[in-house]
C-alpha cells in the first residue's frame, strides 16, 4: 500500500521523521483515547470513591484503573514515534489491555451470572473482601502478563492473546447464555410482585452481560481474525492492525458511559433505571 507521508523536522536535531497515512491514524486515535479516556475514567473513579457503591462497583472501580494505564499506554505509544526507547514500555503496558481488560470484564459477567442462576452463592461471596481477593489475583495475573509480553517474539505473542481473548470470550458467552436461560424460567410459588422484581433483576443482569459480550467482541474478534491471518498467510498487514486498535480503544470507552448513566451523570438516549 503506498500512503501518503508527511515530513516533520525538530529544529533541535535537525532529523525528518516521515509519517505514512496509517502512522497519521494511529497517531488520532491514540490521541482520542488519551485526551478523552484519561478524564471519563477518572472521573469514574472519582464518583465511585466519593460515593456509596465501592462495594456494588468495586470491578468497575478495578477495571477504570486499568483503563487509565491503557490510556498512558496510548500516550506512550505516541510518543514512542519520536523516542523509540519507549517501545519496551509500551509493550510492557500491553499486558493491561491483553490481559487486564478482559479479566476484569469476565469478573463482572461472572458476578452477575451468579446474581440470577446462584443467588445462596452470589450472598456467600457478595462482602467486598471477596471482590478484593479476585482483584488482586487479577492484578497479579495482569502483572506477570506484562512482562511475559516483553519476552515473547512477535508471533508468540499472536499466540498467547489468541488464546486468551478466545477463553474469555467464551466464558462471557457461557453466563450470557445461562442468564438467558433463567430470564425464561420463573421460581415455584412466586406471588406476582416477586416474580416481577425477579424478572426485573435477571433482565438487568442479562443486559449487561449482553453489552459487555458484545463489546468483548468489538474489540477482540478483529484481533483473533487479524492474528490467525497474520499467522497463516505470513502477512502483516497494517491496516487490518489499525481497524483493531480503532475498535480496541474505542470499545474502552463502553463500560464507563453505561456506569455514568447509571449514576445519572450522563445525558443519554436510554434510561438510567435500564441498566
Amino acid at each position: 500500500m503506498n500512503n501518503s507521508t508527511v515530513n516533520v523536522t525538530t529544529p533541535e536535531s535537525f532529523t525528518t521523521y516521515s509519517f505514512g497515512l496509517l502512522d497519521i491514524l494511529e497517531m488520532y486515535t491514540c490521541s482520542f483515547s488519551f485526551l478523552f479516556g484519561l478524564p471519563t475514567h477518572s472521573y469514574v473513579i472519582w464518583l465511585i470513591i466519593t460515593g456509596n457503591g465501592v462495594t456494588s462497583e468495586f470491578f468497575i472501580l478495578n477495571l477504570s484503573v486499568c483503563e487509565i494505564g491503557n490510556c498512558v499506554n496510548s500516550l506512550v505509544f505516541l510518543l514512542s514515534f519520536w523516542f523509540a526507547n519507549l517501545t519496551t514500555l509500551n509493550r510492557f503496558l500491553m499486558g493491561l489491555g491483553i490481559t487486564g481488560r478482559p479479566v476484569f470484564h469476565c469478573l463482572m459477567c461472572v458476578e452477575r451470572y451468579l446474581a440470577v442462576v446462584h443467588p445462596v452463592t452470589f450472598l456467600k461471596f457478595k462482602p467486598l473482601r471477596y471482590r478484593v481477593i479476585c482483584c488482586t489475583a487479577t492484578w497479579i495475573i495482569t502483572l506477570g502478563s506484562c512482562f511475559l509480553f516483553l519476552s515473547l517474539n512477535s508471533p508468540a505473542q499472536i499466540w498467547f492473546y489468541t488464546l486468551q481473548f478466545l477463553l474469555f470470550l467464551s466464558v462471557q458467552l457461557f453466563c450470557l447464555v445461562a442468564v438467558l436461560r433463567a430470564l425464561k424460567q420463573s421460581g415455584p410459588g412466586e406471588r406476582g410482585r416477586e416474580r416481577k422484581e425477579e424478572n426485573h433483576t435477571k433482565r438487568r443482569a442479562f443486559k449487561i452481560i449482553l453489552i459487555t459480550t458484545v463489546n468483548t467482541v468489538i474489540i477482540y474478534v478483529p484481533y483473533i481474525i487479524t492474528g490467525l491471518f497474520t499467522i497463516v498467510t505470513k502477512q502483516n498487514i497494517r491496516a487490518l492492525w489499525l481497524i483493531c486498535i480503532l475498535c480496541f480503544l474505542l470499545a474502552g470507552f463502553v463500560q464507563p458511559v453505561l456506569y455514568l448513566c447509571r449514576a445519572e451523570k450522563l445525558v443519554c438516549l436510554c434510561s438510567s433505571k435500564v441498566l
